[in-house]
């Protein structure tokens, strides 16, 4: 039962999400709570909206309750769901849940909830309470393992190979640990050099021998001339049945997708731009996708250049300048249609930073703070375009206060640790900025530069 992102989530329920949004953003947490709940009830693998319930129960957390019926009702709930664990994940999950709901500092509710999500298959969901527990239990073999783990079902082999490696140098004879740190480097392996089919039964030892690109390349091309004749087909079936249900939404919106997979691009925008028309709607869903088949275009119109050609440089500038255009433009139409979405209000700032266009790009960021789901990345770009403006100082506050609101150690607190010690360093503040680098190599010695920066730190000594 993997986890579900938005666009997977039916209607109604993604309704109740939005809604616990919007209580969020006026500061309603008991109702935004209230929604959310609800919503993972119906929807446990719903990352996004248990992302949004996590950030609302911390900024309620004082909560109405005593704590000393905070921790009574606790007890109680938190052994229900221990037993409820074995036969029954999801109700174990919705029960820790609970207890958050109270008490978002309950370091077992965090761990029975990550018990009850890797029994589930939800690793990100898993993650988000294991980084919570392990940093107040460090020494906890089980959350260490289950931590491993879940990095591990989440790509993330670099981080699990330190923790078993870390759990190894205190048991360095410990068979499960070798076992399981023997599993991981063989993983690890198998993805690198292509024999992750043959685990699966879709592979063949074909896919490692030394011609296997040649063989992928003549592979795909077969099915390429397969599907482009299938599509084909059914086009002109779709198109006879849209002439005589002309107003046919669905048909249109089949047949954009159809030509998008032949790579017809100006004729799916064609039946895109008709669903607007005939639907009386501005569909975020198929505005959205007139976006990507125009980027899409882009994309294409870059791979036919000549990159032997002497113009090609000047060609390729020239497409990305006009595909930079474009996406301002649209993004700043959108934005004007829906002055209140927070969600454009970001993407337009950032596309104004990559722009350089700083004095527009701080305003729209200095908005998007206020949605919580783009919050934290909100003010990582905002300190960004502060930093640019040689403003290093309001740079490194914005970078402190977004790293203060992070409740877990993820790739995004990597970033903002990573921002915050270069602008640190451009303060003249080594000793500070090398802080920040080190407490990231001590998570994940892979990210960016931070070994060449603390090796050379050390070398320095």
């Amino acid at each position: 039962m993997p986890e579900k992102p938005l666009a997977q989530i039916p209607p109604a329920t993604r309704e109740l999400y939005e809604k616990g949004i919007a209580a969020i953003q006026k500061n309603n947490l008991d109702y935004a709570i209230t929604l959310l709940t609800s919503v993972l009830r119906t929807e446990p693998g719903f990352y996004e909206a248990r992302e949004a319930l996590r950030a609302s129960q911390h900024k309620r957390a004082a909560g109405s309750r005593s704590f000393f019926k905070k921790l009574v009702g606790s007890a109680s709930s938190l052994t229900r769901g221990k037993l409820a664990l074995r036969s029954n994940p999801l109700e174990a999950l919705q029960v820790a849940e609970d207890t958050l709901n109270e008490d978002p500092s309950n370091v077992d509710a965090h761990e029975l909830l990550a018990e009850a999500a890797l029994a589930a298959q939800f690793p990100k969901t898993a993650l988000l309470s294991l980084e919570v527990a392990f940093k107040v239990r460090p020494g906890s073999r089980k959350l260490a393992l289950n931590l491993a783990h879940a990095l591990g079902e989440l790509g993330n082999r670099p981080r699990a190979e330190k923790i078993y490696k870390d759990l190894l140098a205190n048991n360095p004879h410990d068979p499960e640990l070798n076992q399981l740190l023997k599993n991981l480097l063989a993983e690890r392996t198998m993805q690198e050099g292509g024999y992750s089919g043959l685990a699966d039964g879709e592979g063949s030892y074909r896919d490692i021998l030394k011609d296997k690109d040649e063989a992928r390349s003549l592979e795909q091309q077969n099915r390429t001339v397969k599907d482009q004749g299938v599509a084909g087909q059914l086009i002109a079936d779709y198109e006879a049945r849209l002439a005589a249900e002309p107003n046919h939404l669905k048909l249109m919106r089949d047949l954009a997708e159809l030509h998008l997979k032949r790579d017809e691009f100006g004729r799916a925008r064609e039946y895109l731009e008709r669903i607007l028309t005939v639907g009386g709607v501005n569909d975020p869903m198929i505005l959205e996708l007139l976006r990507n088949t125009r980027l899409a275009e882009f994309d294409r119109a870059v791979a036919a250049l000549d990159q032997t050609a002497p113009e090609y440089p000047a060609q390729l500038e020239e497409l990305r300048k006009a595909r930079m255009s474009w996406q301002l433009d649209d993004a700043k139409r959108r934005a004007e249609q829906n002055p209140t979405d927070l969600t454009i209000k970001f993407e337009l700032g950032a596309l104004y930073l990559q722009a350089g266009r700083l004095g527009e790009a701080i305003p729209e960021l200095q908005r998007a703070q206020n949605n919580p789901n783009r919050r934290i990345a909100a003010m990582n770009l905002l300190a960004q375009a502060f930093a640019k403006r040689g403003m290093n100082d309001l740079a490194a506050k914005k970078l402190q206060e977004a790293i203060k609101e992070k409740l877990v150690f993820d790739d995004e607190t990597k970033e903002l640790r990573y921002q915050l010690g270069v602008v640190l360093e451009k303060m003249g503040r080594p000793q500070e900025a090398i802080e920040q680098f080190k407490a990231i190599y001590e998570q994940d010695v892979a990210y960016r530069d931070v070994t060449e920066r603390v090796d050379a730190f050390y070398a320095a000594q």
